[in-house]
């Protein structure tokens, strides 16, 4: 990073967190003649970069090819007693992450962005002071200041992280060892990737979740073939479940929990990790000082990324779901072109945003679900294919899941697209394009799909929906 400057200094836009949002909004504005000042404490790419998207996907391939290796009799070849190394394959998901954030700091360069190394905090509606190690070493003010410190994991009450024995999804990244039996306490999508993970290299896992069901943001029937596809790999659910206590005694964590009919439960793990969601990063920030309003301990903005303030902005986890990299990173570039008064401006549609989980099985989808749907007086036509009647799938060896599409009966929208299996996490941004340029249900049965592909699958979802569907 970028030596401090303790000098008071002037610029067009200060950013404040250099996340997948922050350094983002930092080279579009320098793109468009701004002089930017980006405020970063830690690594430059944040939370994602260094210790959630990239790595843990970087762990999850480690995965696959384990898993490949186990099953490779079934493709004709022999492989003797595949094993493992934990230390290597932590050590290639820190090299991943390492390598791209020095890439954000060639970048920052390459654009002109003044990077400060410090924590960053509004003195005024237009001034961000500089801290570091308890001292401030730097002022600097701008008529327009974004913010993107982005989120940290939620605690539980009764759940107290050790680093050691509970650890949070930064821990559960860098083990030293693959524990015999772990609990995992969520089961969104970070709990889900990891107990993909762990699962994989031989861990007892044990997933307990609030909700009714697993991944409860996901379409009801991906859920369900989720647990299902979970549960044959021999993992352990507890759904309404309520943790009492996790207290770390003789070296190994004892859990208790209430599930969701009232039955007490009292296990004892090698290790826990807390996936029970995220919370914003405001505290210090200044915000009560300078007036900015908040919600449910998110920042308050418009559709523009605007605050209560005028000239101060937020953008990704520390305002409203959906809580991801790709969303933040739009918000950013819209945030920033507004500012700068771009012409034929749309705001972001929550509902175009797709969600990815790079689990084994992968998940991915956009828009509403079907009950979401109905929910809202959709009159729906609901197309399903099962990726097993595909070629390519059966070729592949990978035939678990299906593709599932949400039309408005009425109007030929594609409100909604939910896929489970082999590459779903790729598939699913044909959708998101379909979404965004409005196609209707005739120009998608219309379209022409490759063969073999997992793509045809989408294509057979689509014609199912219109009783069309030829592998059915």
């Amino acid at each position: 990073m970028a030596e401090r400057k303790s000098d008071k200094q002037s610029f067009d836009l200060v950013v404040v967190g250099a996340g997948p949002g922050g350094y983002v909004a930092a080279i579009r504005a320098a793109q468009l003649g701004m002089r930017v000042a980006l405020v970063e404490s830690q690594n430059l790419g944040g939370t994602c970069l260094n210790w959630g998207c990239i790595p843990t996907k970087s762990l999850l391939k480690s995965a696959e090819v384990y898993q490949q290796m186990k099953n490779a009799d079934d493709y004709g070849l022999t492989i003797k007693e595949p094993g493992f190394d934990i230390e290597k394959i932590v050590q290639r998901s820190r090299s991943t992450a390492d390598r791209l954030s020095q890439g954000i700091g060639y970048l920052m360069d390459k654009n002109g962005v003044h990077v400060f190394e410090g924590f960053g905090s509004l003195i005024a509606h237009d001034a961000v002071s500089v801290s570091a190690h308890g001292a401030a070493v730097a002022t600097i003010t701008a008529p327009h200041i974004i913010l993107a410190t982005g989120a940290s994991p939620k605690m539980i009450p009764g759940v107290a992280t050790d680093s050691e024995l509970v650890w949070t999804a930064r821990e559960a990244m860098t083990p030293k060892v693959v524990p015999e039996s772990l609990l995992i306490i969520g089961a969104g999508a970070i709990g889900i990737e990891f107990a993909s993970f762990y699962n994989t290299f031989g861990s007892d896992v044990t997933l307990l979740e609030v909700a009714d069901r697993i991944l409860p943001q996901e379409d009801e029937e991906i859920s369900r073939l989720a647990m299902r596809s979970f549960k044959r790999r021999g993992v352990q659910f507890s759904l309404g479940a309520r943790v009492q206590n996790v207290e770390v005694k003789d070296g190994r964590a004892h859990a208790t929990w209430q599930d969701g009919a009232g039955n007490a439960h009292n296990a004892v793990f090698d290790r826990v990790i807390v996936a029970a969601g995220i919370i914003a990063n405001t505290r210090g920030l200044g915000l009560e000082a300078q007036g900015v309003a908040m919600q449910n301990g998110q920042v308050v903005v418009d559709e523009w990324s605007q605050t209560s303030v005028e000239g101060i902005y937020a953008i990704g986890d520390m305002t409203a779901p959906p809580l991801l990299a790709h969303k933040a990173s739009h918000e950013a570039v819209t945030c920033v072109e507004k500012i700068a008064l771009t012409d034929n401006l749309e705001p972001l549609d929550p509902l175009s945003v797709p969600s990815c989980i790079y689990s084994s099985p992968q998940i991915a989808s956009v828009g509403l679900t079907e009950s979401q749907a109905r929910a809202q007086g959709i009159s729906v036509r609901v197309g399903k294919f099962d990726l097993g009647n595909l070629g390519k799938a059966q070729a592949m060896g990978d035939m678990e899941g299906f593709v599932k599409t949400v039309f408005d009966a009425d109007t030929g929208e594609l409100v909604g697209a939910h896929m489970i299996g082999a590459d779903v996490t790729e598939l699913i941004q044909g959708y998101v394009i379909a979404r965004k340029m409005e196609t209707t249900e005739e120009e998608l049965m219309e379209t022409v799909f490759a063969h073999p592909t997992m793509s045809e699958a989408m294509h057979e979802a689509v014609l199912d929906a219109y009783d069309r569907a030829i592998h059915h």
